[in-house]
């Protein structure tokens, strides 16, 4: 079979796409170029890669799914083949494709654009922001090469490598009367009202924290958004549980929220950067991880555990 390296690129960014309109936008060639490759491709393995969906783009096979994972496998051991012959380590280029969780987004994502560009000028970092399940499905269908997420529902053919931890706070109204102590515990504010973060798995985890310390939350107002639920915190609408800590205490309308400690034990949760088991690591691939940790992990409380291991 003569299968081409074209052939593996259009096909695994058109599965990146889920649209070989957008693939070719992507790698700069005509529509029909991407269709006439992967049509072929499909015809010299014998299977169909893809359910074509008029005006709904491409739905990966089974089989495709598996091939993917091996096409993608091909064309990273290709790049770092490439990068050895080369013998310059320190310089990489192409695009990078990185899924971050919303609430880590703006808290981590444009201090490492600065890093990247600084460190690796030919370097290109595309994100896209996702909750918990859109960072894995992102990594599954091959539409992000990594992604900077908590440790919460990944599945068991992702790796990941720890970038901080953190703790919970509470967040309450600056006019609370709690608002100026150190730390209390969970049960002083059961009588609250909550607002929750109401995003995949973040929710239940908030949920069961307060749980195990006896409180059964009253839920006022939730919302997918953190500002906005700082927001409602800021109003004196209730109490919430956070993570992320802003480096000042104003909301988006001017208001302000007290963090206050939780006295209880509460678990930690983690910060990871992951990828599929299955994909082989590029060198820009490990240039973005190296970034991440040195800016996160360099000023986090808990220690990261090092970046991607090659291969």
């Amino acid at each position: 079979m003569d299968i081409t390296l074209t052939q593996l690129r259009y096909f695994s960014e058109a599965a990146a796409q889920l649209s070989m309109t957008g693939a070719a936008e992507r790698l700069n060639v005509a529509q029909s170029a991407v269709s006439s490759a992967v049509a072929q491709l499909e015809k010299q393995i014998g299977s169909q890669l893809f359910i074509r969906q008029r005006a709904k783009g491409l739905l990966l096979t089974q089989s495709g799914e598996l091939f993917l994972k091996d096409a993608n496998a091909v064309l990273a051991h290709l790049e770092e083949v490439v990068e050895n012959a080369k013998g310059d380590q320190a310089s990489v280029s192409g695009v990078v494709r990185l899924a971050c969780f919303s609430t880590l987004a703006p808290f981590h994502i444009p201090d490492l654009v600065n890093r990247l560009k600084a460190d690796h000028p030919d370097l290109v970092l595309e994100v896209i922001e996702a909750d918990a399940a859109g960072c894995s499905r992102a990594l599954s269908e091959g539409q992000a090469d990594l992604a900077l997420c908590y440790d919460l529902g990944l599945p068991e053919n992702v790796s990941t490598s720890t970038v901080s931890n953190a703790r919970p706070y509470i967040a309450l109204p600056r006019a609370h009367r709690f608002a100026g102590k150190k730390a209390i515990k969970l049960q002083q504010l059961s009588t609250e009202p909550f607002i929750l973060l109401d995003m995949p798995h973040s929710k239940d985890l908030m949920l069961s924290i307060l749980r195990q310390a006896g409180v059964e939350p009253d839920v006022r107002f939730q919302s997918a958004s953190y500002e906005t639920v700082r927001t409602f915190v800021a109003h004196s609408h209730g109490y919430s549980i956070l993570h992320q800590r802003p480096t000042h205490s104003m909301t988006y309308d001017g208001n302000e929220v007290a963090i206050v400690e939780i006295a209880d034990q509460v678990p930690e949760l983690r910060t990871v950067l992951a990828y599929l088991r299955s994909q082989r690591p590029t060198g820009r691939m490990r240039a973005v991880a190296d970034a991440v940790h040195a800016q996160i992990a360099g000023r986090a409380k808990g220690p990261g555990t090092g970046g991607m291991q090659p291969g």
